[in-house]
């Protein structure tokens, strides 16, 4: 196809297909965000569970219609680059009044780079850099309220923008609860200060629902002074709502939008006007962990990997294999100064592991789908990934070429890695162990058996849980990173080691009990776990319960008859019902 030949009409039309699939695209986002509501208000957590796990296919389903409509009605393949260029061009014109520029663009490489060569990616015919400002794109309803103290009083303001939200549900005392707030906040700012002449409170117009909790987000200003804030709004024992908690130091806000925890489901015409509120009380979150917070995964990779290549731009450091105990499916290497690990694929795995590549892709799909409940974390996966060669060291390009050399191919001084895992480094649990103190072991190995627990109920079993299988965040918590073995806790088969039938048979080397695949016997876990005599001693203090096949049974009854756990993001004692308890 020719672009001299059929003209603008044709350029026209294949801007206007690609934009009207983005647009269904975001439709059908925004329809399951604003059914969050409903399900939230009707309690009906297994549909809002089932709404986080759907949302991820829907991007990937819109682009290939796109990509097939293209081919179908345009034959794609024969489209010289000049019509493409042109195309591009004409696509900025369509998204000057588009309230969700960034994403559109996004789409567009997203269609693009499934038609093209990887030789076409660069500016000319795609997004390398935005092409649309999203700075004051205007949004109805707004993407944030505002409310002014000094016309009606703190009390009555805090209050009514509670009852904006208009959840049918009756709260059981609001006066109450806007009480606990009033004290949480005036206990953490030590006295209230003067109302200044631009005193207000700013809420994003959308709650952010997750698990069983909307929350609201939102900051106060005051003079020079920004004090941002979360409240977090659930159901009660009698069914009516109440007030939980006010989170307002910045570092417990952004432990909400980690990346170990469920996408959130937000309603928002504007989602750039979303970001950068969030962004105003938390600057050190990068952008793209709150699009993909927002459940914007696709538009939180175009951002991170921009950031990427930026950071290479300006650093000098080489990609060197990441330290740990190699894995047995997964070769993982790291950049020192970017705070992330990238893990590939083998082509061959160790002889103890029974799955292929496509199973390993299943199982980090199911990452994405379930609630994380803080306890994995997110990965951002990539397809043919172009990086500088001179950045690799030669001992890793060695690695690479002998243990997965159908994922890399080399072009010039380009690096293609075919498909990669992005995850946040951490430290291996492992190593973290070796190091600790007393004490340090005593309070990782409590968050290692709180973070199976957890998983537990979530419906996840982690299939291998040997200490280097997790990693310690910055903020001390422990965090599942390995994925190639977990499974859904209701396919697992836990059962009780059955008694030796003779004394040869217990003294053998050979177990004298039969196993199925899906068999898991919690007694053998002591073995490979408690070989040190302080972490045997940690375990069993606060985990012993993990060692039953009761525990997990009961787990597993649990997610059968459908009841969905409670997960807190923030510490107990922040509930209003314990730190106002009223006293015995």
């Amino acid at each position: 196809m020719d672009a001299n030949t059929n003209g603008n009409p044709v350029i026209q039309a294949i801007a206007q297909a690609m934009v009207e699939g983005f647009n269904k695209h975001y439709r059908i986002f925004r329809e399951t965000s604003r059914r969050a509501k409903e399900s939230y208000e009707a309690a009906a957590w297994q549909e809002q569970l089932s709404a986080v796990r759907e949302r991820v296919q829907f991007y990937d389903d819109r682009v290939n219609e796109t990509v097939q409509r293209l081919h179908e009605e345009f034959n794609a393949g024969t489209i010289d680059d000049a019509t493409w260029q042109a195309v591009k061009l004409h696509y900025i014109g369509l998204l000057i009044n588009h309230k969700q520029p960034e994403l559109a663009e996004t789409f567009f490489n997203s269609v693009t780079t499934k038609i093209l060569h990887r030789d076409y990616f660069n500016n000319a015919y795609i997004f390398t850099r935005p092409a649309i400002s999203t700075d004051y794109i205007e949004s109805f309803p707004p993407t944030y309220s505002s409310y002014y103290p000094r016309d009606e009083g703190l009390r009555t303001t805090i209050r009514r923008i509670i009852e904006d939200f208009d959840w049918q549900r009756p709260f059981e005392n609001l006066e109450r609860d806007v009480d606990y707030v009033m004290r949480s906040v005036e206990k953490h700012l030590g006295e209230w200060p003067k109302m200044e002449v631009n005193c207000q409170i700013q809420v994003l117009y959308s709650a952010f629902y997750r698990n069983k909790t909307a929350y609201i987000i939102g900051k106060a200003v005051n003079g020079y002074q920004e004090t941002p804030f979360v409240i977090a709004v659930r159901h009660g024992a009698s069914g009516m709502l109440h007030l939980d908690t006010i989170l307002l130091d910045t570092w417990r806000i952004s432990l909400l939008f980690s990346l170990s925890r469920a996408y959130f489901l937000v309603d928002m015409e504007v989602p750039s006007g979303y970001v950068q509120f969030l962004r105003s009380i938390m600057p050190t979150k990068p952008r793209s962990e709150l699009y993909t917070m927002l459940g914007l995964g696709k538009q939180g990779k175009t951002i991170f990997f921009r950031d990427l290549i930026a950071h290479l731009r300006h650093s000098n450091d080489q990609f060197i294999e990441a330290p740990g105990i190699r894995g047995l499916v997964m070769l993982v290497f790291t950049l020192p100064s970017y705070p992330y690990v990238f893990k590939i694929i083998k082509d061959v795995f160790g002889s103890s592991k029974n799955m292929d590549r496509a199973t390993v892709k299943r199982k980090y799909l199911l990452v994405r789908q379930v609630d994380r409940v803080g306890r994995m974390a997110d990965t951002l996966e990539f397809s043919n990934v172009a990086l500088p060669r001179s950045r690799f060291h030669p001992d890793l390009i060695a690695q690479l070429k002998q243990l997965a050399p159908s994922v890399i191919e080399e072009d010039g001084d380009t690096l293609v890695v075919k498909h990669v895992y992005i995850e946040r480094r951490m430290t291996p649990l492992n190593i973290y162990l070796d190091k600790a103190t007393d004490e340090q072991v005593d309070n990782a190995v409590r968050e290692y058996g709180q973070a199976i627990g957890e998983l537990a109920i979530a419906n996840i079993f982690p299939g291998d849980m040997l200490w280097k299988n997790f990693g310690v965040t910055r903020y001390g918590r422990v965090v599942f990173y390995d994925y190639d073995e977990i499974e859904y806790m209701t396919d697992c088969n836990f059962r009780k080691i059955p008694p030796a039938p003779n004394e040869e048979a217990e003294m053998s080397s050979e177990p004298w009990y039969s196993a199925g695949p899906m068999d898991v016997f919690p007694e053998e876990f002591a073995t490979f776990l408690l070989g040190q005599a302080k972490i045997r001693k940690a375990f069993l203090k606060h985990h012993r319960n993990l060692l039953e096949p009761r525990f997990w049974q009961d787990a597993q009854e649990k997610i059968r008859k459908g009841y969905v756990e409670d997960f807190y993001p923030y510490p107990q004692e922040l509930r209003f019902c314990n730190a106002f308890a009223s006293p015995d």
